[in-house]
């Protein structure tokens, strides 16, 4: 019997063609940690991924399991995340999207950060902004580390330790810090009810982190595991060319935070000053950046607690 804890490992997938999808899949047999079970999760894909997934599954029946929705229906991220985790069986679970990749040390080297501290939610580190990966000369040099050394009201976040509540959620609030490539513990995602189903697309992750991150402390690495494939197809890509459902996918964002954080009690902490001017920024990003230019601070706070008020409003309506 293996001693180390089980991870389970949940790639999503809708349409993800073949040579990324393969890669990502092989990057999980090519870790140095065996102990882990692969979900492949189906969002209601038409092209060959589902044959994929399911000649994986029929190869390795030990180590994958294919799932998807019923009907084979196209439910989005978030549905489809809380389908894999409701049917993994690890300790620890991962996410890893099906056109990424993890070094073969990932699992190994995460699980041991979070068997060493018993009090760490998560761990996660810098992802690497993989243009290389296409061969071509003029992407050799584009790769590059999103660190998340960060500051903080004029400190700086330290790194290969626990970083204690709220810090990392302010940060992920400010779109200061990516947190992707994540292993987190399966009791810390029941404890937070999983990914919300109303999120199908972007914010879904950062939804879900924003949760964890409001609520407990978080072991930041330095080491980079995850390796964020740029291509013009993938997720963000789309949805970022697209300016109006960027937009709206950053105020549902916000307003959802100002919901959740009303229903976790945090009415006047620091929390809701960086929502307010987050929300000032995305409805009236001139008027925010010429206040902060002229630190016209009497106009920001007057600015900020109409703003704040009407958070409040619409929340409790």
């Amino acid at each position: 019997m293996n001693s180390k804890p089980l991870v389970s490992c949940i790639i999503i997938f809708f349409n993800a063609g073949e040579k990324f999808f393969v890669e990502a899949i092989e990057s999980v047999f090519a870790q140095t940690y065996d102990n882990w079970e692969l979900l492949l999760v189906d969002d209601g894909s038409t092209d060959v991924s589902t044959n994929i997934a399911l000649s994986y599954t029929q190869k390795y029946p030990e180590k994958i399991r294919y799932l998807e929705h019923k009907e084979h229906q196209n439910r989005g991220m978030s549905a489809t995340r809380n389908l894999g985790i409701r049917h993994a069986e690890g300790e620890y679970i991962t996410f890893l999207d099906a056109d990424d990749i993890w070094i073969p040390q990932t699992l190994e080297e995460q699980a041991a950060i979070l068997d060493s501290h018993p009090e760490a939610a998560m761990v996660y580190g810098p992802i690497q902004w993989w243009y290389s990966w296409t061969g071509n000369s003029k992407d050799m040099k584009r790769d590059f580390l999103d660190t998340p050394i960060v500051s903080v009201d004029g400190s700086r976040v330290q790194i290969d330790t626990i970083v204690q509540p709220p810090t990392l959620f302010l940060l992920l609030l400010q779109m200061k810090i990516c947190i992707s490539g994540m292993l987190v513990r399966r009791q810390v995602i029941e404890k937070v009810g999983g990914f919300e189903e109303t999120f199908r697309g972007l914010y879904e992750d950062q939804v879900f982190c924003a949760k964890v991150c409001l609520q407990f402390p978080i072991f930041v690495a330095s080491k980079f595991w995850y390796k964020y494939r740029q291509h013009p197809n993938s997720c963000c890509h789309t949805v970022g060319s697209q300016k109006g459902k960027e937009y709206a996918a950053r105020l549902a964002f916000l307003n959802w935070v100002a919901e959740y954080l009303s229903m976790y009690g945090a009415r006047n902490t620091k929390a809701w000053e960086v929502l307010t001017e987050e929300k000032l920024r995305a409805v009236h990003p001139i008027l925010y950046f010429i206040s902060r230019k002229l630190k016209i601070k009497i106009l920001v706070a007057g600015i900020e607690k109409i703003f704040l008020k009407q958070l409040l409003r619409s929340v409790n309506d």
